[in-house]
């Protein structure tokens, strides 16, 4: 088999990424210089600050994975990198670093859909079956994916608010967590109780959409009633009740959705899909469905990073998708070659 080795960019949002992946399955590097310290005294991630600090990283961060993988620019095949969706400051340091190596070594560039890198990385743990479903969820998007073969996808479900990981951070501040505040709330939530029992919106709705804006706002206004009138709550059962109402939705869309779209494995991908409560809760719901197989991403490869962007840059680049000069970044992007009923037909 030809050695293919992708060097991929992340930089969407507070995270500086660059790997080395051989033929979009095996990591040969994995740099991740992370910003949360930084951007932990506003509360969230401030887009300046995070461009500064990509500005900053990118070049050691290439050094790095190169070292790393024991490669040279002479041993790769492509670059590949996140162009969209994300902070538009932050993706235009990856866009330009990836687009002044392409040039410098005469290398294919393949742009990269963030929200895919998220759904490939199942990859450099087992190999996707199709047709598969991803479920992802992160800071800024919860989306389910019906992916009938390789480089198809067809989105059946997205949140139309709030994504759950950004619920996360906002109810976080209300319990005085840091930024970011989804692996505390799930510690907690562990130590705690349902015991408030917050609405669960959507859930019985017909169709795969999410809504998180409610449980938001219906555990602020707790929180803040039981201040006005000198009540203390017990903040574990708040975190145990608010976590609870993330994953019976989540949870009730996707066996909803398996059953709707029978497929041969379920991946669940993106930042929230390192909580350990979730996680629990499609093991045990997967486990009825005798034709299905549950692929949970790795804990490390939950967060931003590089590595996942190559397992999808390589994907790209075999079905012919190239970037060139003119290539920008794009923080809106959606699954730009959805056409009718959100078909992707190439990318």
């Amino acid at each position: 088999m030809a050695r293919d080795l992708v060097l991929s960019f992340e930089t969407s949002c507070d995270e500086t990424s660059v790997a080395v992946i051989e033929n979009g399955e095996k990591i040969l590097s994995n740099i991740v210089a992370t910003q949360i310290k930084s951007h932990q005294r506003f509360g969230g991630v401030v887009p300046e600050v995070a461009s500064r600090h990509h500005i900053e990283q990118i070049t050691g961060c290439i050094e790095d994975a190169l070292s790393e993988a024991n490669v040279s620019y002479d041993d790769l095949t492509s670059v590949a990198v996140t162009y969209g969706p994300g902070l538009v400051g932050a993706l235009l340091i990856g866009v330009t670093a990836a687009k002044v190596v392409a040039w410098a070594h005469h290398l294919p560039l393949v742009p990269v859909n963030h929200l895919a890198g998220h759904i490939y990385g199942a990859r450099l743990v087992e190999p996707i079956e199709f047709p598969a479903m991803a479920l992802v969820v992160s800071g800024g998007h919860t989306e389910l994916v019906y992916m009938p073969e390789e480089g198809k996808f067809e989105i059946i479900g997205e949140t139309r608010d709030d994504a759950a990981g950004e619920a996360y951070d906002k109810i976080g501040r209300v319990l005085g967590i840091n930024y970011p505040a989804g692996k505390t709330v799930d510690e907690m939530a562990h130590r705690g109780k349902d015991t408030f029992h917050f609405p669960r919106a959507m859930d019985h709705d017909d169709n795969f959409d999410f809504s998180f804006s409610g449980l938001k706002s219906a555990f602020i206004n707790t929180v803040h009633h039981a201040d006005q009138v000198h009540e203390t709550l017990n903040k574990n059962d708040l975190a145990a009740s608010f976590q609870q109402a993330v994953i019976d939705v989540l949870a009730d869309k996707t066996i909803r959705a398996l059953h709707d779209y029978p497929v041969k494995q379920l991946i669940l991908g993106g930042g929230v899909a390192a909580n350990k409560g979730l996680r629990a809760r499609l093991t045990d719901e997967l486990e009825k469905f005798k034709n299905t197989s549950l692929e949970l991403v790795p804990l490390a490869l939950c967060g931003d990073n590089a590595a996942m962007v190559g397992a999808a840059g390589e994907m790209l680049y075999r079905h012919g998708i190239r970037g060139d000069a003119t290539l920008n970044a794009n923080p809106g992007l959606e699954f730009e070659w959805i056409k009718a009923k959100h078909e992707i037909t190439s990318v």
